[in-house]
């Protein structure tokens, strides 16, 4: 099994892969922190129902069977995930409705750029 990385590892994977698509700004953090968090919980559970054996069932007092509530757990988790992703830029679909700001240049500059 792999390691889980830690939380502020995975803040900072996101904070670089944000700055390499070119949307990052510092008032995301908020988010980002929420988000890493979430995706912390899921890998922590993930092993957790792993060492299981992927138990996804459990019995109720009358017999029956329901879903476990880890496999509830980790099915809210991934939803969550998927929100911020969105909300971040994190995903190829999210990111295409999205424009990057080209930093300190104008649209003059641009085309002054493109003169030389």
């Amino acid at each position: 099994m792999a390691k889980i990385p830690t939380k502020e590892t995975i803040k900072r994977r996101t904070i670089t892969d944000m700055k390499e698509l070119g949307i990052h700004k510092p008032q995301y953090n908020r988010l980002i922190d929420i988000y890493s968090e979430l995706v912390f919980q899921y890998l922590q559970l993930n092993e957790e129902f792993e060492k299981e054996g992927y138990q996804y069932e459990s019995y109720t007092a009358a017999g029956g069977a329901k879903k476990s509530p880890i496999v509830a757990t980790l099915e809210t988790l991934r939803k969550d995930i998927l929100a911020y992703s969105d909300r971040l830029c994190l995903n190829p679909k999210s990111l295409e409705t999205v424009s990057a700001e080209q930093e300190g240049k104008s649209k003059l500059a641009g085309v002054l750029s493109m003169l030389k």
